[in-house]
Formats: C-alpha cells, structure tokens, sequence
C-alpha cells in the first residue's frame, strides 16, 4: 500500500478513537414490498465484507498516512471467530492494538443488512454487544498515550460504543489539547446535547438525517441547505468555534470552517454499496486535516474518498491507496485543489 505524498510533514502523530469494532452480512431481498410479521421472504446473501464505524475510518487513515503516524483503537471484541478475524486484520493494517480486549461474556458486534431491489433497505443490530462493555475504566488507561502524544494527536469519538465512552475520550482529548473528530447517529443526538458533547468536539460529521435532527426539520421534506444552514447555528449557539462536516449522498457534502460553508457535489462513479461511505469522507477529512490541508480541501479528499470507496462490494474498499486515488482523479469529472493532487502524485 502506497502512503500519500507527504512532504511537508504530519500536522499529527496519531489518532487516538473508541467506537465499534464488528462485522455483518447482506441479505439481498427478491421483493420490493416492506417485510412484513410473520413473513417468510426468499433472497440470497451478498458477499460483501462489512465493518464497523472505527474500524472502517481507522483503516483509511492509518492505510493514507503510514507507518509514521500511529492508530491506536480503543475497543472490544467478543471470544469468537468475527473477533479473531478482525483483530487480525487491524493488526495486518498496523493498528496499535494495545487496548483492543476480548470480551468473554459478550459477542462481536454483527448486524444483519438487508436490501430491496430498489436499492433501499434496513439494518438490524443487536443493542447488546461487546462493544457495549467498553467504559470509562477502559477509557483512562489509554491516558499515557494521550500524554505522549500531547498538542499533536486527534481524539476520535464513534458510535456504537456507550455515550460515556466517548465522553471520557473527548474529556482526555481536551486535557492533552488534541483535536476533537466526533460523530453522533441521529437517535443519540438529545443525548449528546444533554450531555453538551458538542462543547467538547473541534470536528462533528454528520449525514444529512442527522443534521436535520440537530436542526429540528426533516431530511425528507425540508431543502438540504436550509437544514445545514439551521444545524450550523445551533451547533454554534453550544459551540462557537466548532467544524462541521456534513455528507448528503447524491447531493454533496458541505463543510463549515467557522466563518465559510462550502459545499462539493458528488462525484459520478458507478455505485455498487453506499455503506461506509460517510466513514470514508471522516476518514479523508482527517487525513487532509493531519497533512496540513485547511478544511475545504481536505473536504475534497474526503470527498474522493467517499467515492472510490462505494465502487467496492465490502464496507471497506481493500484497493485504496494512493494510486488508486491518484488514478481515480482522471474519471470524477471535478478539478481538485492543487495540494489535494500534490498529496496524490507519484
């Protein structure tokens, strides 16, 4: 795998996250209709590769930056073959996995994805898993790393750990000055709020459903930049020097730098699994963050992040690279920034 050209040294030195850590398949329904109680429904499993939200963000930056910056997850794992899979695979991809434990009361985080012909489709996940155990005891013992690596790190706060989790992450990313990279799904955004978890985010990146959530409007009625534009300032009315990233599919993504929101379109490829796309934009952003780049370039990494990686069947894009990325920027169709394509040069 080829590191991005990097020649004026890392803004960073790590990334320091908790979030999930699991796996899950596709189901591909033959029908259209909404499964119904009681309902046997005939399809075929996909053979995709699925992952979780840490996993999938971690793998790019670590796969991006190399050997010279360091990953270090915070998570847990069940005593069985899914766990044993991916803590080999992190571990192939370079992960510091000092604080990757095995659970040995709880299972690995799987879902079960299931599609319609149409395209659309649901998820269904276990509310107990163990990525579930992972607290604020696990948290702390990571804070010699945070010293280590103190003014030059990025904390980052997933789902599908508990709140408190993160908290304590983004609490010990604050003390050791850090820049804070959360992301919130839109069921848990009231209680990040109560928890005034935004006050203690530098980033936040959000789908468009959960900026509507946090502007109090509907995705699938109101305009998209009307509800940027409301979450922008609720976000800024708890947080007046917060950076927000925010993915709306086929419409674009938007990013807000403080004083500027710019939006880029999305890029034309031919889809074959949307899932793990918004993790792959975090991804990009974090990595044009750690390279120096200001947020609206980094936001056009992360956009041809986004897009390669839904050319995959698997949740993360195994072919990319460097190269890859490079060679990908002949076929979007948008003239990126001259230091997004110097990062890319051979």
């Amino acid at each position: 795998m080829a590191p991005l050209n990097i020649k004026k040294g890392l803004q960073y030195g790590c990334l320091i996250g908790t979030g999930g850590i699991g796996s899950g398949l596709f189901f591909a329904m033959n029908e259209n209709h909404t499964l119904g109680r009681e309902e046997s429904r005939s399809g075929r499993y996909l053979d995709y590769h699925d992952y979780c939200k840490l996993h999938i963000i971690t793998h790019y930056v670590k796969t991006l930056l190399g050997p010279g910056f360091e990953v270090i997850p915070l998570g847990k794992v069940g005593d069985d073959d899914v766990g044993r899979r991916l803590i080999v695979e992190m571990e192939n991809t370079g992960f510091d996995l000092r604080y990757i434990r095995v659970s040995l009361s709880a299972r690995t985080l799987f879902s079960i994805c299931f599609i319609y012909p149409d395209g659309s489709g649901g998820n269904l996940t276990p509310v107990e898993s163990a990525c579930t155990e992972v607290d604020e005891s696990h948290i702390t013992q990571v804070e010699p790393d945070f010293m280590r690596f103190a003014g030059r790190g990025i904390a980052l706060a997933a789902p599908e750990v508990p709140m408190a989790a993160r908290q304590a992450l983004l609490q010990l990313g604050t003390r050791y000055h850090f820049l804070r990279a959360a992301s919130f799904i839109s069921a848990e955004i009231a209680q990040a709020m109560e928890m005034d978890l935004f006050c203690l985010v530098d980033l936040v990146a959000l789908n468009i459903h959960e900026t509507a959530t946090v502007a109090g409007m509907e995705a699938e009625k109101d305009e998209p930049l009307a509800i940027v534009e409301a979450a922008i300032q609720t976000l800024m009315n708890a947080n007046p020097t917060i950076r927000l990233s925010i993915t709306a599919g086929r419409k674009g993504n938007w990013s807000w730098d403080g004083k500027n929101l710019v939006h880029v379109p999305a890029f034309q490829v031919e889809t074959i699994n949307t899932a793990g796309a918004g993790d792959a934009h975090l991804a990009g952003i974090l990595v044009g963050l750690t390279a120096g780049l200001p947020l609206c370039q980094a936001q056009e990494l992360g956009t041809l992040l986004a897009a390669l990686s839904v050319t995959s069947q698997h949740t993360i894009n195994p072919e990319i690279e460097r190269r890859s990325l490079n060679a990908f920027t002949n076929k979007i169709g948008y003239s990126l920034a001259q230091p997004v394509l110097e990062l890319l040069e051979e």
